[in-house]
């Protein structure tokens, strides 16, 4: 065969549902969790500057910011990893369901791993008994642990549902920094509301982020303004809401690759074993 034949055929068995999905998985986790940790570095600072004056009151929410920081490169690990267990899954169940479509019937690897999850003849042909070729048996002992994408259903789905909390917090984070930015905007054009310029602030207590009784708490009219002007404030709006779209893009790969991976399962369920419709 040809140098582009042979790269034609090999394409034939590539998952593209779960290329996508990886690389979005890949960009929305290193999106999260790279402006995640950075916004919450500037939450810190700005905290500190403006919000209060004794440590005491904001010791837990430090503490608590930490303590996110190192979930987020848990995460990251996490995620990078099992995002590249999940792709190589696609790449061998892929090839096994094309084998049953007669289309990766010419690949030795996608015998072999056809062979291992359809419950398909291993090492024997129409002569007897004959000897595996090395990568149909290096495949046929990779399909024991890939090849069974139920089993990684139930657990994308796991992460799944676990992501959606994940998700919902960190919308949080950008409705309060939405809510202080409005207030900024109404500050800065008094003639489009009727409230005084000094009655308008920016309270981190009512949001639970410090307790009542931190001083001040809160930052009222031109102060605020001026606050809401200084790139620390603009820069950690921003990157919360990247953060935000970096869930978002993880939690849309999560369920491609849910409904790849039940697809795969379905074709191997019903078709690999002779099951009729």
């Amino acid at each position: 065969l040809g140098l582009l034949e042979c790269c034609a055929r090999c394409l034939i068995g590539a998952p593209f549902a779960s290329l996508v999905a990886t690389g979005l998985c890949f960009f929305g986790v290193a999106l999260f969790c790279g402006c995640g940790h950075e916004a919450l570095t500037g939450t810190e600072q700005l905290i500190e500057t403006y919000f209060s004056k004794n440590y005491q009151d904001y010791e837990y929410l430090i503490d608590v910011i930490h303590a996110f920081q190192y979930f987020i490169y848990g995460t990251a690990s996490f995620f990078f990893l099992y995002g590249a267990l999940l792709l190589s899954e696609g790449f061998y169940t892929t090839g096994a369901v094309r084998q049953i479509f007669g289309d990766y019937k010419t690949t030795i690897c996608g015998r072999g791993l056809s062979a291992t999850v359809t419950g398909g003849p291993k090492g024997r042909g129409a002569r007897g008994p004959q000897r595996a070729h090395s990568l149909q048996r290096v495949c046929h002992c990779l399909g024991k642990w890939l090849g069974h994408p139920d089993k990684f259903v139930g657990i994308t789905y796991v992460l799944t549902i676990i992501w959606l909390l994940v998700f919902a917090c960190s919308a949080v984070p950008v409705y309060i920094y939405f809510n202080t930015w409005t207030t900024c905007q109404s500050i800065a054009n008094p003639s489009k509301t009727s409230a005084s310029i000094g009655t308008l602030c920016a309270d981190a207590r009512m949001y639970g982020v410090l307790p009542w009784n931190a001083f001040p708490g809160k930052v009222c009219g031109s102060n605020l303004l001026s606050i809401c002007k200084t790139s620390e404030f603009q820069m950690t709006f921003h990157l919360f809401i990247a953060a935000f779209v970096g869930a978002a893009a993880t939690l849309v790969s999560l369920l491609t690759f849910i409904i790849a991976a039940t697809y795969n399962f379905a074709v191997l369920k019903l078709m690999g074993r002779g099951t009729k419709f």
